[in-house]
């Protein structure tokens, strides 16, 4: 059970300036960069950036997620966190890189966890 990867979320409207502006910004390209039309939003990572696109309404159910963790075990987290106290908000879910689910932790921090589905 290894957190690979800590993501700060940005929350933009204008996705395609954002993202110009963090790639310039951190010297590095897009590594990944998706739609979620079902829920009308618009994704992109940038470094350990994760910019979050869509209309204020569309946004807002999301703004209370602090950062992204990416995880090597979403299954090992899950009982981990559920042991911890940690409320399970929304998931897991399939979404385009894998699985995911939103948890608030003891603390009241809400940190989404996700697990890249893995290529062979």
């Amino acid at each position: 059970m290894k957190i690979l990867q800590t993501l700060s979320r940005l929350y933009v409207t204008d996705l395609n300036s954002a993202l110009e502006f963090y790639k310039e910004l951190l010297g590095e390209p897009a590594t990944m960069h998706f739609e979620m039309p079902q829920i009308g939003l618009e994704l992109a990572q940038v470094g350990n950036v994760l910019l979050i696109a869509g209309s204020e309404e569309t946004l807002k159910p999301f703004r209370r997620t602090q950062a992204t963790f990416l995880v090597d075990s979403l299954d090992e987290f899950r009982a981990y966190l559920e042991e911890k106290g940690a409320e399970i908000l929304r998931g897991p879910a399939r979404v385009p890189t894998g699985r995911n689910m939103t948890v608030k932790h003891a603390d009241g921090s809400v940190i989404e966890y996700v697990e890249h589905l893995k290529v062979i």
